[in-house]
């Protein structure tokens, strides 16, 4: 049935390569980028390339393939203290973004087990693994988010949590597609996301692709659209979720969670189990990126403040888990999250 609201596909394995579309130029123009070893891959997640805690551990992870083709011509026997370098570059890519960190261990798992023999084959199919297990992760947090909305006319989101988010899908936006495929909702309105916007350029070009009908709000609108009626809930994804269940998102997602749950809005927040953090005790102790301030000065290379002016640029802010309604992950559905809870579903 969603397979109709399913049309994008940001990171490809072809040809012994790595080609991701580049996010930056959407949509003015769909064009991938070919990337042959880890370094540039690691900036490419650096530079936003490729941007969303799922498809950054995906990306990750066929980097270290690149990574390890690099070493094993470079180093044979001794490819695994060749490595390392690469290993540490990808990982200082984004620090806010667990499925990283996620993806470059459970690929360090594998080469554990590996001899001195070329490790390529093997490390590629673990990451071809890591891509379609998220995808079909994402299909059921599609179905088990869906279930928890009636009937209503639309839904609210922030940021871009579909395909180009992921390996495919969506988590937030794999939820809004498999409500929409189900008639659970009519329309969907996305916050634009500043300062890349990646809400205007992003989530409404998948969900124009997919025929789902979408309306853009600027950021400060959502509270007054809560106001007019017709939102049944805020639906946003995750860059990491603590064990309490505070959650870490991009820049603007507290704000609406404080506008929801005035408004009687319900919150959730979808996202694969790999992001969650249960070494992490609380939202406190999320390490929150700062960017250029000329991301907030400029848009699009052209300075849009005043000259002198300065800015303040987190890429994330912190939700408490007591204004989430609910948590969905692959694993099931945490409905007002507390430690306990977290930790029984993480078991």
């Amino acid at each position: 049935m969603t397979a109709q609201f399913d049309s994008v596909r940001a990171i490809e394995w072809r040809n012994d390569r790595l080609y991701l579309l580049d996010q930056r130029i959407l949509p003015v123009s769909e064009t991938f980028i070919e990337l042959n070893d880890a370094r540039v891959t690691a900036d490419a997640i650096r530079d936003m390339v490729v941007r969303g805690a799922p498809a950054i551990g995906v990306t990750a992870a066929f980097g270290i393939v690149l990574a390890a083709r690099e070493a094993f011509a470079k180093a044979g026997a001794d490819w695994k203290r060749a490595i390392e370098a690469d290993l540490q570059i990808l990982a200082g890519s984004r620090p806010t973004a667990v499925n990283l960190f996620w993806a470059i261990e459970r690929m360090r798992r594998v080469m554990t087990d590996l001899g001195a023999s070329n490790p390529e084959a093997r490390l590629l199919a673990e990451a071809q693994a890591i891509h379609a297990e998220d995808v079909a992760a994402n299909r059921t947090m599609g179905e088990l988010g869906a279930a928890l909305i009636d009937p209503s006319e639309a839904v609210i989101t922030h940021c871009n949590t579909g395909s180009l988010a992921t390996g495919g899908y969506g988590t937030a936006l794999g939820v809004i597609r498999s409500a929409y495929a189900a008639g659970r909702i009519k329309k969907v309105f996305a916050d634009e996301t500043r300062p890349w916007l990646q809400g205007a350029r992003l989530t409404a070009w998948e969900l124009v692709k997919d025929g789902i009908p979408v309306d853009l709000l600027a950021d400060g609108a959502g509270a007054w659209r809560m106001k007019n009626g017709g939102i049944s809930w805020v639906i946003v994804g995750s860059d990491r979720i603590a064990a309490n269940g505070d959650v870490a998102n991009k820049i603007g997602t507290y704000h609406a969670a404080v506008a929801a749950r005035y408004h009687g809005v319900k919150f959730m927040v979808v996202a694969p189990s790999s992001t969650v953090d249960m070494k992490t005790a609380t939202g406190a102790d999320i390490p929150i990126e700062t960017r250029s301030a000329d991301e907030v000065l400029h848009i699009g290379g052209r300075r849009i403040a005043a000259e002198g002016a300065g800015a303040w640029n987190p890429v994330f802010d912190v939700t408490p888990a007591e204004l989430v309604d609910a948590i969905v992950t692959e694993r099931g559905v945490v409905l007002n999250p507390t430690t306990e809870k977290m930790r029984a579903m993480m078991a």
